[in-house]
């Protein structure tokens, strides 16, 4: 069977939020290394930098429930329009404090958990919207991979531009970029020629839709499996990422374009690791290249962890960013490849829900335990824990003989709407 890595592109409006939202990430994660070196130059606080991370993703855990609602309730592609309005808002905001330089750690706090709500509601809405946007969905896990692709690229590009901005500019500068951004993803949204939007008969209220939703996901043991082994993920490892600051400035004494290097090299790894995932033949088995690459990801950590030479330690975060690209994107095409179109909207703020909130927890956690630990040993432990997931995925995987259920569906022969259920 012929493998077309970029098949969603035959859609024009993919083709068009791909292009804006490409441009609006690479401002995304500009700001996100921005934000994590202003808060760690002015606290040298390693917990600081945990609280970053909370401070962005509890609000989105908090208000995913409400989020996945509203995104089944109402037109999906106005809501994604006003959380990237309202999300621009937020990145001026970010900028007016930066240039006039009479800010605290806690207003810097504060407006990043304003963007954790918008998330709450941009998530389930952009990830729910991407079925619609594809006109063959046959191709949409090739979407759903390409999605990923493209946050990492993003990952690869913004923050090597970002130090060097932070350093030749300024970081009002770099917040000021990352502002104009989001007029490519705006732009790219009204010119989309979407499917008009037919509202679904409510028959419940918001508080029975979140109920029906948490009940069709126990009576889903696959999708229960998923979430659960992300939560562990997300608690556990992921957060390793509020630690590369400290790597940068304090283990290989660097500066902001250090720190802009060592994250950009970790989306080269996991951009690397999108494009395998969106090369896949229909029928692999997606469950088995999540455990295979969970172990990547530990090993990678557990080599980068007390590597004492910087070039050496580039290689090895690239090997566990490419084994981590896994982790979220083989779970959300699972979820959006076999769960009901009418329940996606709450399956998937379930999903942010558990992806943000473990995570939120998971950095103040790890940012805490380096403060004691130390840093290195934290980042060795956190990739024995990958490993030890890695194994319980294996262990659930031969108990349960896991096969074609839960590969890339294959498509060619099934009505659309057929293969979406499958």
């Amino acid at each position: 069977m012929r493998i077309n890595t970029f098949s969603a592109f035959k859609s024009p409006n993919y083709r068009l939020y791909f292009a804006g939202q490409s441009v609006s990430l690479i401002g995304t994660w500009m700001q996100k290394t921005a934000v994590s070196w202003v808060i760690y130059s002015l606290t040298h606080s390693k917990f600081m930098l945990g609280l970053t991370m909370f401070a962005t993703m509890f609000p989105s855990f908090l208000f995913s429930f409400a989020g996945g609602v509203v995104s089944d309730r109402y037109n999906r592609y106005k809501v994604l329009l006003l959380t990237q309005i309202v999300s621009m808002v937020q990145a001026l905001l970010l900028t007016a404090l930066i240039f006039f330089r009479h800010y605290t750690v806690w207003e810097i706090l504060g407006l990043s958990v304003l963007l954790g709500i918008v998330n709450a509601f941009d998530v389930p809405a952009r990830q729910a919207l991407v079925i619609d946007m594809v006109g063959n969905k046959r191709d949409l896990p090739n979407a759903l991979a390409l999605n990923s692709s493209m946050v990492n690229l993003s990952r690869l590009i913004g923050p090597g531009i970002a130090g060097i901005v932070i350093e030749k500019f300024g970081n009002d500068v770099c917040f000021g970029l990352n502002t104009l951004s989001f007029l490519a993803v705006i732009i790219s949204l009204l010119f989309m020629r979407l499917p008009r939007y037919v509202p679904n008969a409510q028959t419940k209220n918001a508080f029975g839709q979140l109920k029906e939703g948490l009940q069709y996901i126990r009576k889903r043991p696959d999708i229960e499996f998923i979430l659960g082994m992300l939560a562990l993920i997300s608690l556990f490892v992921l957060p390793f990422s509020t630690l590369i600051p400290v790597y940068a400035k304090d283990i290989f004494h660097g500066t902001a374009s250090t720190f802009g290097i060592i994250d950009s090299v970790i989306g080269l790894g996991a951009f690397s690791g999108a494009i395998f995932l969106a090369s896949l033949r229909p029928g692999t088995n997606l469950s088995k290249i999540l455990a295979v690459n969970t172990f990547i990801f530990g090993f990678g950590l557990l080599v980068f962890s007390h590597i004492p030479y910087y070039s050496l330690a580039l290689v090895f975060v690239a090997i566990a960013a490419f084994g981590m690209m896994s982790q979220v994107t083989i779970s959300n095409t699972l979820i959006q490849t076999t769960v009901d179109p009418a329940m996606r909207g709450r399956v998937i703020c379930v999903y942010a829900m558990v992806l943000f909130g473990t995570q939120a927890v998971g950095g103040l956690l790890i940012g805490f335990v380096s403060q004691n630990l130390g840093v290195k040993n934290t980042m060795l432990a956190e990739g024995f824990i990958a490993l030890l997931i890695g194994w319980l995925h294996l262990r659930f995987l031969h108990r349960n003989k896991i096969r074609r259920t839960d590969a890339v569906p294959s498509l060619e022969n099934q009505p659309a709407e057929a293969a979406l259920m499958a």
